[in-house]
């Protein structure tokens, strides 16, 4: 049997001289890392130098160059956060040269708790008591509320994204992407695609969003009663519209979670609160209205789908990206029954 690759690692020498120029830690001391997780897009090592303890997020040697500035993005939004009441890793500090490791890095708090991604299984005590499980999903929207609420202006933020024509640029943008990658029908995109372009909102809140908001994306703090630790993973983060976040949780959450579509995905939402609760619930945080939400779940079915496509025409042999195949069929056709079926018909220009 052929052993497995050695996990990742950084040059701890020289990690550890950058981290005695910016006085983080006790120097002399040894630096001892652990890899925590990453792809081809991050790695993330867990830090420790006497009592100082962070979490380094760096591209891998192979990631494309656009990482570099991704991670500079990132470093910005969790920058200013700090403060907020939005919940996050902390950030400690950033190293934009690449000549330090390779590649930008940045240190962050080590969050004391759990990722949902952890395990095949809800941790106890949420295991065994399926009545704490409630918790966890209202946590997980008022994450996405307090960030809608955030003044990224006063945060430094102005020039993170174009809020201005965000939604006109949304179709055009991933048409054009998918065109790019194209290699089969898919049932149902031209159907929604017209609908999201005749469908289109005239007037909206900008805000910071997360772009890529789920369970996989988040930590809680252990024990119960659930209570979020950090918002993860801010590759996607731009100002635009806050409620395309909100979609991106509900658009595939039942609105019963006895049945076993409540199973059927990558976190089991059984005895958790159905759809139309957790859209009240961000409703009366964030003070936003949700009478269109049809629009943005059309939209964050759709948009999926267009990005699980790109990994799916790329599997190869990969199992967990041929996976994306029939995933990515199932979401354009959820995307154009619901542009079919819905009662909104919103502003048209």
């Amino acid at each position: 049997m052929t052993a497995p690759p050695p996990d990742p690692a950084v040059d701890s020498s020289r990690l550890a001289a950058w981290m005695d120029s910016r006085g983080l830690g006790p120097r002399g001391l040894p630096l001892d890392q652990t890899f925590l997780s990453g792809g081809s897009q991050n790695h993330i090592f867990a830090v420790s130098r006497g009592d100082f303890r962070a979490a380094l997020r760096i591209p891998p040697p192979s990631a494309p160059e656009g990482r570099d500035e991704g991670i500079l993005r990132e470093w910005r939004i969790i920058e200013a956060l700090d403060g907020t009441d939005v919940p996050t890793t902390g950030a400690l500090a950033l190293c934009p040269d690449p000549t330090v490791l390779g590649r930008p890095f940045y240190l962050m708090g080590l969050v004391d708790g759990w990722s949902p991604m952890d395990g095949p299984d809800w941790p106890e005590p949420f295991l065994g008591d399926p009545a704490l499980r409630p918790g966890l999903a209202f946590q997980l929207i008022e994450g996405i509320a307090r960030l809608s609420a955030v003044d990224w202006r006063a945060r430094g933020l102005e020039d993170l994204g174009r809020p201005e024509g965000f939604h006109d640029r949304q179709v055009d943008r991933w048409t054009i992407f998918l065109d790019r990658i194209k290699g089969r029908v898919l049932p149902g995109l031209e159907e929604a695609t017209a609908w999201l372009a005749d469908h289109r909102p005239l007037d909206f809140i900008p805000g910071l969003m997360h772009g890529d908001y789920q369970f996989a994306n988040v930590m809680f703090r252990h024990g119960a009663p659930a209570e979020l630790a950090a918002i993860v993973d801010w590759e996607m983060g731009t100002i635009g519209d806050p409620k395309l976040d909100l979609a991106w949780v509900v658009a595939s959450w039942p609105e019963d979670t006895s049945t076993e579509e409540a199973q059927g995905g990558y976190a089991d939402l059984t005895a958790m609160p159905g759809r139309s609760e957790l859209v009240d619930h961000y409703a009366g945080i964030s003070g936003r209205q949700v009478d269109d939400l049809d629009y943005y779940i059309v939209l964050a079915r759709w948009k999926l789908a267009i990005v699980l496509e790109q990994g799916y025409q790329r599997a190869g042999d990969s199992p967990k990206l041929q996976a994306f195949g029939p995933i990515v069929l199932d979401l354009m056709a959820q995307a154009a029954e619901l542009a079919g079926s819905s009662d909104y018909r919103g502003p048209r220009p």
